[in-house]
């Protein structure tokens, strides 16, 4: 499903689609190898990018980002039927070919307005059918049909006025800008800091890895797609360009049970899906400890995850906007008033910092003390983390990550951590803190020395945004108060405020949360198909909360 049918001629077409989309849906689509085997001689250079690109075959959603970005294929690994089903999206151009599970009302749910319909192979339907949803067969080309509904079918709305204002400069605001500069907004970033970066994605380092359960669960499914989407947008945006360790490292992570009952949940769940090699990695703790060169236990062993500064990751966001980026830095935003189609961010003496038709908030608890946003189920959880002298330390290969994690020397620093304190308030570092994370630290290093003084340890304090139900808040904020004085309605058709978005709620994995979020918010906003599924987007959904809450009244 696409726009056009050939993206390299796209590609040459001055009147071709910025950004041309494809979706693929394959229940067993080749690997990496069996698809450089398969590409005809010579291939071209979007083949050997496509080849270079292809994903780990995990389940679920992969976007890959070819061609600087104009051409972006979303291969879905998964039953066909049911991917149709949670496919989000609005479709220009159908080829299929040769499967029968395909059928004409999936067709019309998805169809774009003048869209056409191409079929080979034994891929057969009657007139009649596609006639009843809104498709004509062409007396001249047997093999192609036209969608011209009796019905009326909305036009897409892409905003002409493509400006928008981001409220905050860290991971999540780093990564909207980066995503709507790409599509060639033009974006207003208001921090009230004097530097990006300044409160949760301060920490010297973060850990970046996915989640995985015995049952696949809704974190294990998103994370995956965010881990991976993560390292396309890096790339895109040049994190890594000529990064030296001080800016990061694609190393590798281990996971380490922290205890013989969550090791047996992690090796049954390595049995039962059987990961690509190149995704995730069971190690018995010999094999591991053999890997690392000091004793440790088993655990998942990530070879795409690693670590990196987040500091230097908003710093190459940002930087990758270019001049369609403008930095309203040291502003605090006190409140947003609407007129004529047009939000404003106000000081707190009601004078107007920025305007645009679109505002995108990503500055975490400070969202609540915007009226908009004052009812969103945010708290705060205060992470303490410690930073142990590079030398004290063995030289190790790989990140390790359990009940904590220890990353690389950043200034010949290493970041142990985090604490998870019911604390919302205290920014002092701490004794107490330190002892956690000393603990944690003995747990991912059983050999390490247990003579480090926790009352002489340096760190650093943040605060996580996180959600009452531990996921992130992606997309169009909800109006509360329009919602309650309505009836009953879906998610979907939940009232919402107009053009207010949200990019919240990323607790301890804003490194990968950010480019996939702000990924989703862009393609709303360019009426592009989305990262994800329904039943995925869903679930984050800002408006999830108040619905429940309307719903229980």
């Amino acid at each position: 499903m696409c726009e056009q049918a050939d993206a390299a001629d796209a590609a040459d077409d001055a009147d071709a689609p910025q950004r041309l989309h494809y979706l693929l849906i394959d229940a067993a689509p080749p690997t990496a190898q069996q698809l450089r085997a398969m590409a005809p001689a010579p291939t071209s250079a979007l083949a050997d990018e496509l080849a270079n690109a292809w994903p780990p075959l995990t389940p679920g959603y992969h976007r890959l980002l070819l061609g600087q970005g104009r051409v972006v294929l979303t291969l879905i690994i998964g039953d066909v039927a049911a991917s149709l089903a949670q496919a989000d999206a609005r479709v220009d151009l159908f080829l299929l070919h040769d499967d029968a599970v395909w059928n004409a009302q999936q067709l019309k749910r998805l169809a774009a307005p003048r869209a056409q319909l191409r079929t080979g192979g034994t891929w057969r339907v009657t007139p009649a059918d596609l006639a009843a949803t809104g498709f004509t067969a062409d007396e001249n080309d047997p093999s192609l049909a036209h969608f011209t509904p009796r019905w009326r079918v909305a036009e897409r709305t892409i905003p002409q006025d493509r400006r928008a204002l981001v409220i905050g400069a860290g991971l999540a605001g780093s990564a909207a800008c980066e995503a709507l500069a790409a599509r060639g907004w033009q974006v207003t970033l208001v921090e009230r800091h004097a530097h990006a970066a300044q409160e949760a994605s301060g920490n010297l380092a973060g850990v970046y890895m996915p989640a995985i359960s015995s049952d696949d669960n809704p974190t294990a499914r998103l994370t995956r797609v965010a881990f991976l989407f993560a390292q396309q947008v890096w790339q895109r945006a040049g994190v890594l360009d000529g990064a030296q360790q001080s800016k990061g490292q694609v190393c590798g992570v281990l996971q380490v049970a922290r205890d013989a009952q969550q090791a047996e949940v992690f090796e049954r769940a390595a049995r039962h899906w059987n990961y690509p090699h190149d995704y995730a990695q069971w190690l018995p703790a010999q094999e591991a400890s053999a890997r690392l060169g000091m004793p440790t236990g088993s655990g998942w062993f990530f070879p795409r995850g690693g670590w990196l500064r987040p500091a230097a990751v908003c710093e190459a966001m940002l930087h990758a906007c270019g001049e369609r980026l403008h930095k309203r830095f040291g502003k605090d935003v006190h409140s947003l008033h609407r007129a004529e189609g047009q939000w404003q961010a106000l000081d707190a003496d009601g004078a107007v910092i920025a305007a645009a038709p679109v505002v995108i908030l990503a500055n975490g608890m400070q969202s609540g003390g915007l009226a908009q946003a004052a009812a969103l189920p945010l708290q705060a959880i205060r992470g303490q983390v410690s930073h142990l002298p590079a030398a004290s330390l063995p030289d190790l290969p790989f990140v390790l990550c359990g009940d904590g994690y220890l990353t690389g020397a950043v200034n010949g620093l290493i970041s142990v951590g985090a604490s998870y304190d019911r604390d919302d308030h205290d920014t002092a570092v701490r004794a107490d803190s330190h002892a956690g994370n000393l603990d944690k630290l003995r747990q991912l290093l059983p050999g390490v020395s247990s003579d480090i003084d926790p009352d002489t340890l340096p760190g650093r304090v943040g605060f996580r945004c996180v959600s009452a139900d531990r996921l992130p808040l992606v997309g169009a904020l909800p109006d509360q108060a329009a919602l309650a004085a309505g009836g009953e309605v879906q998610l979907r058709d939940a009232p919402r405020w107009p053009q207010l978005y949200g990019l919240l709620a990323y607790a301890s994995r804003g490194l990968i949360w950010a480019p996939l979020a702000a990924e989703i918010v862009a393609c709303a906003l360019e009426d592009e198909p989305a990262p994800l599924g329904k039943d995925l987007l869903a679930l984050l959904d800002p408006a999830r909360f108040a619905l429940r809450a309307h719903r229980k009244n």
